[in-house]
């Protein structure tokens, strides 16, 4: 491994930092200004530290489609960590997410949204207009057909052919409502840049949507977006908007992420689910059916690169296995993903690779394509075939993930 980069021959290929404050849509900011002063920011958002609660994710969205000026504090989830207590003193219930609006406290993000809506307007429809009642509860009928198949046990063939008739009953109508959709939009609009854009009707669906396309693959080996051409069509405008892309998670975060918030995930084994199943866990990713565009792909190694950098002394101390040994293959993996040079590392080295690639987290680490290139670039350095005993991923909590290895006085 003699061809392996240093720390300090690596730190050479960074590309320079997004501007958090102002440039696009990212889950690292803190402060979102859209050329606003700071001074007029009377708006906080508590949202998950993960990036993984959906509700926090409809917030997110809708701020960031509307160009709303906003802080960013992020809280625990119970099932990866302790929830701060200064949090549980400003909200005792401790749920996710809430706004602070001019000292004002609001929860559930229904009632959020319809605050926002009364302070700053609408984006596109209203949420309790005439508009998109209907949608409203097509979402949560949906949810609701989605949540019945993945997380209940089905103990026959009918059983489970039942929940799956029902869920495809219910997304067809989503599918029906787009394809007589001229913008490929639920509740399209036109912003101040005469851009067309995704209202509340389509923010709304987002969350679940991204979810369902990710389990289903992973659990059932249903594949969302080619068998639903107007649902795909809908993601992939989605996928091309930068407000959208800051939050999108990837298919290994959320397979692995939804058992312990759902009260568990149910598998039904057949050829597809296992081919879906093994792509997302050895990190290979599912192409275009988790992120449907050609992109840069120098551009996103970097990122994963600069985002590696900058936490790698965590990263090492945070892995259970051999550091030294650990080190070395992480900058293996680095070297190829960058360079293309490869070198293989030892077989005992597997297992902290392993844990490493399982707890990359996404959008909280980096983006999509910077998540698979270097979940991809780990599996190049070790050697095929090879089994090794790693590090099962937690179903019913997600402790591995406590960011107290990553956060100086997070409990404060």
């Amino acid at each position: 491994m003699n061809n392996v980069l240093s720390w300090t021959d690596l730190s050479k290929f960074k590309r320079g930092d997004i501007d958090r404050v102002n440039g696009t849509n990212n889950s690292y900011s803190n402060l979102r200004l859209f050329g606003h002063s700071e001074k007029e920011v009377n708006l906080i958002l508590y949202r998950d530290r993960h990036s993984w609660c959906p509700y926090c994710q409809k917030i997110w969205l809708w701020l960031e489609f509307k160009r709303i000026p906003y802080k960013v504090k992020k809280i625990n989830m119970y099932c990866y960590g302790q929830k701060e207590k200064w949090y549980l003193k400003k909200v005792s219930s401790g749920k996710l997410p809430a706004i602070e609006l001019n000292g004002e406290i609001i929860t559930e993000s229904d009632n959020i949204i319809t605050r926002l809506e009364n302070e700053f307007g609408t984006v596109g429809s209203s949420l309790l207009s005439n508009d998109i009642r209907e949608v409203r509860i097509l979402e949560r009928e949906i949810f609701r057909s989605w949540c019945n198949w993945l997380c209940r046990k089905s103990f026959s063939f009918l059983d489970e052919s039942f929940s799956k008739n029902k869920f495809r009953k219910s997304i067809q109508k989503l599918e029906k409502i787009l394809s007589s959709s001229k913008t490929g939009f639920i509740d399209s609009r036109i912003n101040n840049s005469e851009k067309l854009e995704p209202g509340t009707g389509d923010i709304i669906f987002i969350p679940y949507m991204e979810r369902m396309n990710a389990s289903l693959c992973y659990y059932k080996g249903f594949n969302l977006r080619n068998n639903y051409p107007f649902i795909d069509r809908w993601l992939t405008l989605l996928e091309n908007l930068s407000q959208y892309k800051g939050t999108q998670g990837d298919f290994h975060t959320h397979s692995h992420d939804l058992p312990p918030q759902m009260g568990g995930c149910f598998k039904e084994v057949n050829n597809q689910q296992i081919s879906f199943s093994n792509l997302i866990d050895v990190g290979e990713g599912l192409g275009n059916l988790e992120f449907n565009h050609a992109v840069n792909l120098d551009y996103y190694a970097k990122i994963a690169l600069n985002r590696v950098l900058k936490h790698k002394d965590n990263i090492i101390n945070a892995n259970p296995y051999e550091k030294d040994l650990f080190e070395e293959s992480l900058r293996s993996a680095l070297t190829y993903m960058i360079t293309r040079e490869l070198n293989k590392v030892p077989n005992k080295a597997i297992a902290s690779i392993n844990y490493f690639k399982n707890r990359i987290s996404v959008p909280r680490d980096m983006p999509v394509i910077s998540a698979r290139l270097l979940r991809q670039s780990l599996n190049k350095i070790i050697s095929p075939n090879i089994t090794s005993i790693t590090d099962r991923i937690p179903v019913e909590h997600r402790y591995d993930q406590d960011p107290s290895n990553f956060i100086l006085n997070y409990r404060l």
